[in-house]
């Protein structure tokens, strides 16, 4: 299936502030071998790959973001800069930044990738990603960080945050009509009616990129917290089970809530994440909006709104349910520096980087060492992934991709096309896969 217009999107939504990365500091000490010198005086370097133009700070004077103070620690401790080769830097307007870096890695350009999770899983199943697993801050990874990034027995990719979505409550209005928060679909579709009798246009705000969050939900609730995880994807692996099962729920609620004209889905359809419904959102005309976490924290975003804010679960049978994507670094297996990018990814997800970099982002982090105050908002978000109660939206065990094909066929739905049209293309990419 062509991807092309989620990609870049996706590249910037599932990372959040670990995109923003920096050039790095000169003057450090040399190491003795393995490490490439860069022209200008046998600069000892690892070349990183990411999606974002890297920073020029002063080192003295500004404040380097989250990820530039764990790219400090790994380069003061191992005696190497970090040299970025950055997708905006290239001249790569007929590719998307997956394709590009699939390119990069498949060619061994570079030494370590920031990568999204479809890119993680395809690379892995092709061995091209180092093992990991044998990294000293592996050892501290949560549960949900492994599932989500191993391919063929094998840890791929790491991030430095546990990006979660949820739905963003303008909880005043709520409470203005006298509303519970939503736990079921059924709940929330009652929420929804109270609001449009009452004369509230449209009470969700969504866009072309996130209404998948509300599907997937849905379909995997009962997978990943009923006890059975790895024998289900097995399954639906196989062949035995059909994905298409597992989604029409979510499918079925997305139509009713556009039958209901409690989602605008022409508006929704075109519509950027956060420029198609944030405005609405923050003008207190539409109550329900969907976001990752670090949108809370944003002033550009839903980091400083009018009223009393909380980011809870999408509805599901069991109850508020957080969606966790996951992009993540990884090594490229035939990287000609590989073993060194090894060791500055090892302290840049250690526990102590991890902890400067939490603290800086106000994020989860993905080890289960590292736990800093999230604002108040994000507190019933934040509650349910601590209960290990959530969703992967994005899981490299499974042989179909799941957040961007969920994302493309909803698109679908949108459009105009039918639940039942919408789980024949499900059916027809578990087809394919099965015949790889």
């Amino acid at each position: 299936m062509n991807k092309n217009r989620i990609k870049q999107f996706f590249a910037v939504c599932l990372a959040g502030a670990v995109m923003f990365l920096a050039a790095a500091c000169s003057g450090k000490p040399e190491l003795g071998n393995n490490l490439v010198s860069s022209d200008e005086g046998g600069q000892r370097i690892v070349r990183m790959f990411s999606p974002m133009e890297k920073t020029q700070p002063d080192v003295d004077n500004v404040a380097r973001s989250a990820s530039d103070k764990t790219v400090v620690m790994a380069e003061e401790t191992l005696g190497v800069s970090v040299d970025y080769i950055t997708y905006t830097a290239e001249n790569y307007q007929d590719k998307t930044y997956d394709e590009v870096a699939l390119d990069r890695v498949r060619n061994n350009m570079d030494d370590l990738y920031l990568l999204n999770p479809d890119v993680i899983k395809t690379l892995g199943e092709e061995g091209k990603l180092m093992d990991l697993s044998g990294l000293e801050s592996a050892k501290n990874l949560r549960d949900v960080v492994k599932t989500a990034n191993v391919v063929n027995g094998k840890l791929v990719a790491i991030p430095q945050e546990v990006v979660a979505y949820g739905l963003f409550i303008n909880k005043d209005m709520f409470d203005r009509y006298h509303l519970e928060l939503p736990e079921t679909p059924e709940d929330f579709l009652e929420c929804c009616r109270v609001f449009k009798e009452n004369g509230i246009e449209t009470p969700v705000g969504a866009n072309r990129w996130w209404l998948e969050t509300f599907v997937l939900a849905q379909a995997y609730a009962d997978l990943y917290n009923g006890g059975n995880t790895e024998a289900e994807i097995e399954a639906l692996n196989s062949g035995e089970s059909k994905y298409s099962d597992y989604m029409r729920p979510g499918f079925e609620f997305l139509q009713e809530l556009i039958d209901c004209g409690y989602i605008d889905a022409q508006k929704a359809y075109v519509s950027e994440a956060i420029d198609g419904e944030g405005a609405d959102f923050l003008a207190q005309t539409t109550p329900i909006v969907m976001a990752y976490w670090g949108a809370a924290n944003t002033e550009t975003a839903y980091g400083n709104p009018d009223f009393n804010m909380l980011v809870i679960g999408f509805p599901s049978s069991r109850g508020q349910m957080p969606v966790i994507p996951m992009t993540g670094f990884a090594v490229g297996a035939d990287a000609e520096y590989a073993e060194d990018a090894m060791r500055t990814l090892d302290v840049m997800v250690s526990d102590e980087a991890l902890q400067v970099y939490s603290e800086t982002n106000k994020v989860i982090s993905p080890s289960k060492n590292v736990e800093v105050e999230c604002i108040p908002a994000l507190k019933p978000l934040k509650d349910r992934i601590n209960e290990n109660v959530y969703v992967l939206g994005a899981n490299a065990s499974m042989k179909l991709e799941q957040w961007g094909n969920t994302c493309l066929i909803v698109r679908r739905l949108l459009n105009g096309a039918t639940v039942d049209e919408c789980m024949a293309e499900f059916d027809r990419l578990q087809e394919e896969t099965l015949e790889k």
